[in-house]
């Protein structure tokens, strides 16, 4: 086959056939198809689609250009979450100890941030001493002793999935559709799941910021996930606020653990148990929110986090003191100009501030600062005065967090008028 006979069938907006798209991803991940080949070829796709078929093709020749788990041997239901990312989205270090405590095996393969988003495994190396390299070897063995595991992607695991993910983030194809999901669902069923709850972010935020494009990705998620025989559910949940009050990798631990502990702010325990409560259903649990509450009130879900922590090499002394995380030193106060409703909040922006204060990447190789990132006090429909501080800036870069301050102002949009607070969960898709 012609890699550019085949770009330009698609280009032209012609149906790829099976043996067609299993060439272009056997061969760009052999390295015979080269970067600016396949590129060219995501361009085509981002603009012309895919239907049904050859968004099942695609998938499925990701998913087998590696290994797949094979975890029929765990009596347990193996049911994962997966969140397509956001602003102060902590909701996996909370939930995956909180199911598991639960008894139920959550095998969880997690990504790093890229741009504005905040990436699982960021977060978790925060922890000092935490590994996320795991062989699928280790990955099963440790499934079996305590019912949970998170780590990244290995190189055996859906490997020309990681490397076309790569390519689409620096060839501005990363927001469509069918290679959004056919990326996911690829990873997921690598994991040999039971079921897969799945967390659309929808706003400004999130790479989905309309509501029918968002419902339309979790609908062909569904799909791929049941036609592969996966039951897959989807929460469709808004991303025009961050969510929880802190945005950067240690201080996001520190928030999952006082979740852990009982003391989570509203908008994330929401959000965790109604994807907990989805998570169970798949695992024929019916209890619900009620069992999840009991499981943070007898720290057992804090419990399961602190076994995670001490099974892949980190340090547990972080779960009674915070010290032994990173942190900033400099604490920089943004004020209101004046009093008035919030109205509107550029996630996206307030994401892209955090990279730029250190917190995040740009590029696959750019290093990232743990413990520097953003208290936020205040969300859309919150009334503020005049002087009251909206974000703290948590950093060790004093300069830096001055030049960010000035640019917060662009964030936060006041209104006289007051203004309705987001409803978060604003879907649930079957």
């Amino acid at each position: 086959m012609n890699p550019v006979l085949l770009i330009r069938k698609k280009r032209n907006g012609e149906k790829l056939t099976h043996a067609e798209i299993d060439y272009l991803i056997r061969g760009y991940k052999d390295g015979e198809i080269p970067d600016y080949q396949f590129a060219a070829f995501l361009m085509a796709v981002y603009f012309q689609g895919f239907d049904f078929e050859e968004t099942k093709d695609f998938m499925e020749a990701m998913l087998h250009s590696g290994k797949v788990f094979n975890l029929k041997d765990i009596n347990k239901p193996k049911i994962d979450k997966h969140s397509t990312g956001g602003v102060g989205d902590k909701v996996s270090l909370v939930l995956a100890p909180l199911v598991a405590s639960c008894g139920i095996c959550v095998p969880m393969i997690s990504g790093r941030g890229l741009g504005h988003t905040g990436g699982t495994l960021d977060k978790l190396s925060a922890i000092p001493g935490f590994r996320t390299d795991l062989g699928i070897r280790q990955f099963k063995r440790q499934l079996k002793k305590i019912g949970i595991a998170m780590a990244g992607q290995t190189p055996e695991l859906a490997p020309a999935d990681r490397k076309i993910y790569a390519l689409r983030d620096v060839t501005a194809t990363v927001e469509s559709i069918p290679l959004i999901a056919a990326s996911i669902i690829s990873k997921k069923l690598a994991e040999d799941l039971d079921g897969l709850v799945l967390d659309v972010k929808i706003g400004s935020g999130a790479f989905m910021q309309e509501f029918k494009r968002a419902k339309k990705l979790a609908r062909l998620m569904i799909y791929l996930g049941n036609q592969a025989g996966t039951r897959v559910i989807a929460v469709l949940s808004d991303m025009d606020n961050p969510l929880g009050d802190y945005i950067g990798n240690s201080l996001e631990v520190i928030e999952a653990i006082e979740a852990l502990k009982g003391r989570g702010p509203d908008d994330l325990m929401e959000l965790t148990y109604t994807l907990g409560t989805q998570m169970l259903k798949l695992a024929g649990i019916k209890k619900g929110k009620r069992f999840l509450k009991e499981k943070i009130k007898s720290g057992s879900a804090l419990k399961k986090f602190q076994e995670l922590i001490q099974y892949q090499g980190g340090d547990i002394r972080i779960i009674d003191d915070y010290t032994h995380l990173p942190r900033g030193r400099y604490q920089i106060k943004f004020r209101a100009d004046n009093s008035g409703y919030i109205k509107k909040i550029d996630n996206f922006q307030l994401g892209m501030l955090l990279t730029k204060l250190g917190g995040g990447r740009i590029h696959k190789e750019d290093a990232i600062d743990p413990g520097c990132g953003f208290q936020v006090f205040k969300k859309i429909g919150d009334f503020v005065k005049k002087g009251e501080c909206l974000v703290k800036i948590i950093t060790d870069e004093k300069t830096k967090a001055l030049i960010i301050k000035k640019e917060l102002r662009q964030i936060f949009s006041i209104s006289n008028r007051p203004c309705r607070h987001k409803r978060l969960v604003r879907a649930v898709v079957r």
